[in-house]
């Protein structure tokens, strides 16, 4: 997410940061160079220049401090204005004081609006928000049964109606039904058209009248820029939203929808899609996207999706065999990869981290999709006293376990010295932790 904007505004800004004097001259420059960086990822002429004239007007003539080189200081102003145009604060659902609260889902087909309303009843169940899905697209060919085949899949309630096409009545029932079933939150996943049209805006208009919604959320592909500009623009001057989700997330480079949505509209950002499972839905939180816009890592993020996705007694449990005079088999290996894996892709991960090398995320990128399978067919390919004992692993076993796993030799001893290393460096780690509490 954001790694070509990341790259070149982190590059643009190295060429500051590091400065002992930041005369008038060098902000301009550097400014420019954003202001072109900002426009080649598809932010908006007018936001990218309003942008430019902020932190030119905070930054010119900044006073030295002993403490902070005037580049350091520079980057906080970027980092600032970026958190103010992406929205400031966290803006999450409004729940009525009265349940249920209703939420409509808008936006174009092909935008991901019936996967988000599913996802977003996940993470809703999971905040005992009581969620339940009313199909009301009634349009798009299996959009309903989708949406059922979703609701399954996310454990929550849904009303469908297949082959009625009284949207109004539709979502009348289903809010009973959802009150019925002590639904708190109500989601309608509306029927969308392939462009922005008075038809479509017309039946949305309508059913907003009939059924007051509490939210009205535009669900837009965040990789097609000022496009998802323009139509947040649309659905907000028919209906009033009151906030947006962008989805794709996961596979945009450039963050041109993310940066300019809020300052066009005023429809603050309330969650991203960053991937296809019902789980990679994340609120969206200004702050810290802006600080992996500037490779300034997202570690608060980190530790949510960790706390969200592990096991925590299975994790305690790695950790404290890790440190043990034994230490970690390669079974425990194969176990600590699989709750791993289950955070998201690595390139994601080392992502959120500070300062994280591009050429690693890179390699990462490449390799991670198929990493984890290659690891598992490697490792239990093995017996397990080899699992246990890896010390039993000569060359013939080495190139029988090849054989069975499909992987080159080659990869098997990387795997192996891989696992070796780990080994010696959580003892180094026990050990160093050791001497600190000695001192």
């Amino acid at each position: 997410m954001f790694d070509e904007l990341s790259e070149r505004l982190s590059a643009a800004l190295g060429q500051l940061r590091g400065r002992g004097v930041l005369t008038e001259e060098a902000v301009k420059d550097g400014l420019r160079t954003i202001r072109r960086i900002l426009l080649e990822a598809d932010v908006g002429f007018e936001v990218s220049r309003a942008f430019v004239e902020r932190v030119e007007a905070k930054a010119v003539g900044l006073p030295a401090l002993k403490s902070v080189a005037p580049g350091q200081q520079l980057v906080k102003i970027v980092h600032e204005e970026l958190v103010a145009l992406l929205g400031e604060q966290p803006a999450a659902i409004r729940f009525a004081s009265v349940p249920p609260t209703i939420v409509f889902l808008v936006g174009l087909q092909g935008s991901g609006k019936t996967t988000t309303a599913a996802k977003l009843a996940k993470r809703l169940a999971r905040e005992q928000k009581a969620p339940f899905l009313v199909a009301a697209d009634v349009y798009r060919p299996a959009a309903v049964e989708q949406l059922v085949l979703l609701a399954g899949r996310a454990g929550v309630g849904v009303h469908a109606e297949p082959g009625s096409r009284d949207v109004v009545g539709i979502v009348r029932r289903g809010v009973e039904a959802a009150k019925h079933a002590r639904a708190r939150t109500v989601l309608v996943d509306t029927a969308g058209r392939l462009q922005v049209d008075e038809e479509m805006m017309g039946e949305l208009v309508a059913l907003k009248a009939a059924v007051p919604p509490h939210e009205i959320l535009l669900v837009a592909d965040g990789m097609t820029g000022q496009d998802a500009v323009r139509i947040a623009q649309g659905f907000h001057e028919a209906l009033g939203l009151t906030g947006v989700v962008l989805t794709k997330m996961d596979g945009d480079a450039r963050g041109g929808a993310a940066l300019s949505i809020y300052a066009t509209t005023q429809a603050p950002i309330k969650y991203i899609g960053v991937g296809e499972a019902l789980d990679a839905l994340e609120p969206f939180r200004p702050d810290r996207i802006a600080g992996r816009m500037l490779a300034m890592g997202d570690v608060l993020s980190l530790v949510e999706k960790a706390e969200q996705s592990l096991d925590r007694d299975k994790a305690e449990k790695l950790a404290k065999k890790a440190v043990s005079k034994k230490g970690m088999d390669l079974e425990d290996f194969l176990e600590a990869m699989r709750e791993m894996h289950k955070m998201g892709p690595m390139e994601s991960l080392l992502g959120m981290l500070p300062g994280m090398n591009r050429d690693v995320m890179k390699a990462v990128k490449a390799a991670d999709p198929k990493r984890m399978k290659h690891v598992e067919a490697i490792v239990l390919s093995m017996t397990p006293p080899e699992r246990r004992n890896p010390g039993l692993l000569d060359g013939s076993r080495r190139a029988r376990i090849a054989r069975g796993s499909g992987r080159p030799v080659q990869e098997v001893n990387r795997l192996l010295a891989q696992f070796k290393e780990m080994g010696k460096f959580m003892k180094g780690a026990k050990s160093a932790k050791g001497r600190m509490k000695c001192h």
